[in-house]
């Protein structure tokens, strides 16, 4: 049953990933980027910008600040974007892109809670589903014949 559950819950993962990256996946552009680690506007820390530009004129910068990620100076990278609004692009990484930690944490702690939870239904059953079972196994079982 477990084995069950966790490729259950695998596979909703896997059909939710594809369909819910910003930018779209399936609508999205791919062009090189170079990392450039510029000054934050808040906190005045360098942190790594993807530059990219379109069409040799416009020239855009997306954060590459991923978590557990990290970049040189110069490094080239794919950035994926959406002809409508490149500035909002995002690093095409396995890391950042496709997984981030957030939805991995969430996963990982909601799958431990309903794990949990159904675990402790199963070891400790209300009393009426105890009753249930007990008055349907003392019914005597009526067999019918197939052939009259």
């Amino acid at each position: 049953m477990n084995k069950a559950l966790f490729l259950i819950f695998i596979v909703v993962f896997g059909l939710y990933i594809p369909f819910s990256r910003t930018p779209d996946f399936f609508d999205g552009l791919k062009t090189p980027a170079t990392i450039h680690f510029k000054a934050d506007s808040a906190s005045h820390k360098l942190m790594p910008f993807a530059d990219f530009s379109l069409n040799g004129q416009t020239s855009y910068s997306v954060s590459a600040d991923y978590i557990f990620r990290s970049f040189k100076e110069g490094q080239k990278v794919q950035v994926i974007y959406e002809n409508a609004n490149p500035a909002e692009g995002a690093i095409y990484s396995w890391w950042g892109y496709w997984i981030t930690w957030k939805e991995l944490l969430f996963c990982i702690i909601g799958y431990i809670v309903l794990f949990q939870a159904a675990k402790s239904i199963v070891n400790q059953p209300a009393q009426e589903a105890m009753d249930e079972l007990r008055d349907y196994e003392k019914k005597p079982k009526i067999r019918k014949s197939r052939y009259k």
